[in-house]
């Protein structure tokens, strides 16, 4: 199997998303999504979203709405204070409302389908 850089998470937002404006003029959506899986502590993951396709609307969604994320992992260093510092997060591809349960299946098995071998 090639290597594969594949995150896929069902969850909820732990806050209303939020956009951030780049200097070059794009806007980045920035996620809090909670993750809860039986038998473990919750866990929430910081999730961008550099580009939404047209339709998609996080500025609507609300903290509690459940979505389906596909994304990369990623880590990034940057400066603050005089200190190297990092952030791990997921560089979202696609992100779905769960309530939306045909295109939030169909996200899924594509992500899935990445897994499979050739």
């Amino acid at each position: 199997m090639p290597p594969v850089n594949l995150a896929v998470l069902c969850g909820t937002l732990s806050k209303t998303p939020e956009a951030r404006l780049l200097a070059d003029g794009r806007t980045v959506w920035e996620l809090d999504l909670t993750v809860r899986q039986e038998g473990r502590s919750a866990a929430t993951v910081p999730v961008s979203w550099a580009a939404p396709p047209a339709g998609a609307e996080p500025g609507r969604w609300s903290q509690g709405e459940e979505v389906v994320v596909v994304g990369v992992v990623r880590r990034r260093f940057y400066r603050a204070g005089g200190a190297t510092l990092s952030r791990t997060d997921v560089l979202a591809d696609r992100v779905i409302p769960s309530r939306q349960r045909k295109r939030a299946a169909a996200l899924l098995a594509d992500a899935v389908g990445v897994l499979r071998p050739a």
